[in-house]
Order: structure tokens, then sequence, then C-alpha cells
């Protein structure tokens, strides 16, 4: 016989999104389970920049500061043509016109999911816990597990990547290719690698890649490219994967190739880059009775700002926001009706669905046309890219930041 569990709030996927909106949820004094198929943490990914937007949302959570201490700040950003080797756009972290220092580190992925996960009450997150299927059991959502287990949930919140069955659940496609991939990698230098703490990205022939110091002995870097999304060969050879990128790098200094060469096969991914149809997210059901998504199961989106993870991570603050709003009166002496209980937190996941479906379709949107900008080999397009876009491009990166995903309420 199947054993069947009962909760209030059900996370689907420990991810960046994840474990967030498990957090943000467990300072307002609720209690959620996230569900993760894998048997740990997925740690794939290096790394990642986080924005100004993005620690907002750490310091609702309470765990800047511990992330700070390991991160350095990156002082500016410099964009460079592959062709002709000369910088197209450079700029500092300060907001135009104002005093305003923009804050920006390169997060490694795995400190970061470590921090969430070791701030969370002891078995919130339930691992090898892959759901198989959903359905409807009155005003209650019925997990069954790939163990055989079913869970009953008042709330179902997914938060489980590009492939999400919750996503399915909701009406959403299966978010598109978009014809290109990136290559990532993470170089460790057994002494300091003498990069300044800048974000160098590079452009032209049709490629585009970054490298970013994490800290004084540690870089990431991605290469993105033109792909058919059928590339199994090199998606599963790491040494095919680093000798496309060295044969690909064009017109940049010697110091640029040793860190492709230092970077270890194991720390090397590729994957096809794929996003959500924008007017999915305008005219799709984020939120439904008792069911949501969050991060990329809501808003896959290309890297080209950026900006992915740190939507995530304002997912996180408001969607916990907004649904501690239908529960957190049940610690008073006031009494809801199980059909009341139900209504607010319809009305809760609803206001969360309509505070980001604007920012997700902007970043959705703004981050496919910037990756066709950037990755054009057409002559046109890459003279107008070097001369006139980069310095536009840098910019837009700085206001995309610009965004308040506020604070939690404190208990």
């Amino acid at each position: 016989m199947s054993m069947e569990i009962s909760e209030d709030i059900v996370i689907v996927g420990a991810g960046i999104a994840g474990l967030a909106t498990a957090l943000g949820l467990h300072r307002l004094g609720l209690r959620s389970l996230v569900l993760e198929s894998s048997p740990c943490l997925r740690v794939t990914g290096a790394a990642f920049t986080t924005w100004t937007n993005a620690w907002q949302a750490l310091d609702a959570l309470g765990i800047g500061d511990s992330l700070r201490r390991q991160h350095p700040r990156l002082q500016g950003l410099v964009a460079m043509s592959t062709i002709s080797g000369d910088p197209v756009a450079e700029i500092e972290f300060t907001a135009k016109g104002t005093s305003e220092q923009h804050e920006v580190r390169c997060l490694k992925r795995k400190v970061l999911l470590e921090t969430l996960a070791k701030e969370l009450p002891t078995g919130t997150i339930r691992f090898s816990s892959k759901v198989v299927s959903i359905e409807d059991s009155g005003s209650l959502k019925l997990l069954h597990l790939v163990d055989g287990s079913i869970l009953k949930t008042k709330v179902l919140i997914g938060c489980d990547g590009v492939n999400s069955p919750v996503a399915r659940s909701l009406g959403f496609k299966k978010p598109s290719f978009v014809g290109r991939s990136t290559i990532r990698g993470y170089a460790v230098f057994e002494e300091k690698h003498g990069f300044e703490p800048k974000s160098l990205q590079f452009m032209g022939d049709g490629f585009r890649y970054g490298i970013i110091p994490c800290d004084d002995t540690s870089l990431f870097w991605f290469f993105a490219f033109s792909s058919s999304g059928q590339d199994k060969e090199l998606e599963e050879n790491p040494l095919k994967m680093k000798q496309f990128v060295l044969n690909n790098l064009g017109k940049v200094p010697d110091k640029i190739k040793n860190v492709i060469d230092t970077t270890k096969l194991d720390d090397l991914i590729c994957s096809p880059l794929r996003s959500r149809a924008p007017w999915e997210i305008l005219f799709g059901d984020i939120s439904k009775d008792n069911v949501c998504v969050a991060g990329d199961a809501c808003h896959p989106m290309t890297p080209d700002l950026g900006q992915g993870a740190c939507s995530a991570l304002e997912d996180g603050i408001i969607l916990a926001r907004c649904l501690g709003e239908a529960f957190i009166e049940r610690s008073t002496e006031k009494k809801y009706s199980e059909e009341q209980e139900c209504e607010r937190i319809r009305i809760s996941l609803k206001k969360y669905a309509k505070e980001r479906r604007w920012r997700d379709f902007d970043l959705v949107t703004t981050a496919y046309t910037v990756g066709v900008i950037q990755q054009s080999n057409k002559m046109v397009i890459s003279f107008l890219r070097d001369k006139v876009l980069a310095p536009l491009w840098s910019g837009l990166l700085l206001h995309k930041a610009s965004f308040q995903c506020g604070q939690l309420p404190t208990k």
C-alpha cells in the first residue's frame, strides 16, 4: 500500500528558484517540502554573474554577506571584437548619471546552492524524489513519486527547470531551441590568475564568449555558438569542446587561450540554449488555482543578459512574500474554512503571476534579441554591433539589473 503524506506547500526542484522560495517561506515562518529528483544538489554550471537585483534578493534571504566574503566585487565590463581585437565598449558598474554603485560578482553555483540549503531546516529537501504524475484531489494536488509514495499538497510550486512537468500541467509548451549552444568552463589556477576584477566579453564571426573572475584563483568562462542542437558528439566529448573553443577564439591575447587550456576536462559542459516564447509568458498560466511555476520552469531565457539565475532569485522573494499573505494569519486566532483558504492561496499566486509576467516577458524578449545581434556574422549587423549597439547593450545590462524585488516582511 502506497504511503500518503500531506504538506501545505510542495516545491518541485532544488535549484536556485526552488531553494530561494523555500528559504523565503522559512524566513516567514512557513514550512515547505522541496522534492529533488537527483540524489544530491545539482551543482553543474560552475558559476554565473550576479547583478545588483540578485544581491538585493540574497540580502532579503539573509545570506548576502556570507556570499560576498567569498566572491570579490567586479569593477566593470569590457566588450571586445574578436575580429579587430579592439575594445568596442567599456563600462564601470555605476548607474548612469548617479553615484549609485552597481554590485556585480561572479557567484559559484555550488556555493550558492549549499548556502541556501544549509539555512533550511533539516528534512526540507527530499532527494531522489522524482514526480511521475500530478492529479487533482478536490482542492488538493496529488503527486505520485517514482518510489511509489503519494504527496497531498495545498500548494504546488514548479521550480523544475526547462523540462518542467509542472509547467506542462499548466499548459506551457516545451521551450524552443534557439539555434545556439553554449560551452561553459571553470578554470582553477594554482596561483593567482592575474586578471583584473572585470567581466571580459568577446564577440565576432558568429561566436560570443566571456571570461569572468570568481575569485583570485578561479575563472568562469562561456562560449556561445550557432548550432543545430544535435551536437551530441561535441556535447559528450570534453576534449573536442576544448579544441573547438581554442580554434574559434579569434584575435585575442595568449592569456585568454591559457584560461581555456588550464580548464580541466571534468569542468566543461556543453548544452543547447532554450527559451520560452514571450507570448506564452504574457498569455499563459504562470499560476492556476493552487499551482504556479518559477525560475526556468516559468521563464527559460538565453544567457545574453546574465539574468537567468538573478530573476530566479527575484521569483523566490516575490513568491514567498505573496504566498505568505495566504498563510501568515493562521498563526492568529482568526480561522478560515477550507474554501476560504483555497481562495486566499489562489489570489496570492495570481498576485505573484501578475507581478512577474511583464518582468519575465521583458527579460526573455530582450535576452533573445541581444543574443541574435551579438552572435550575427552578417557584415552590416556586425558593423552596427561594434560601433553602435555594443555601448547600448552595456547600458541595457545595468538597466535590467536595477529591478527591485523588495523585502520579505518581518514575522
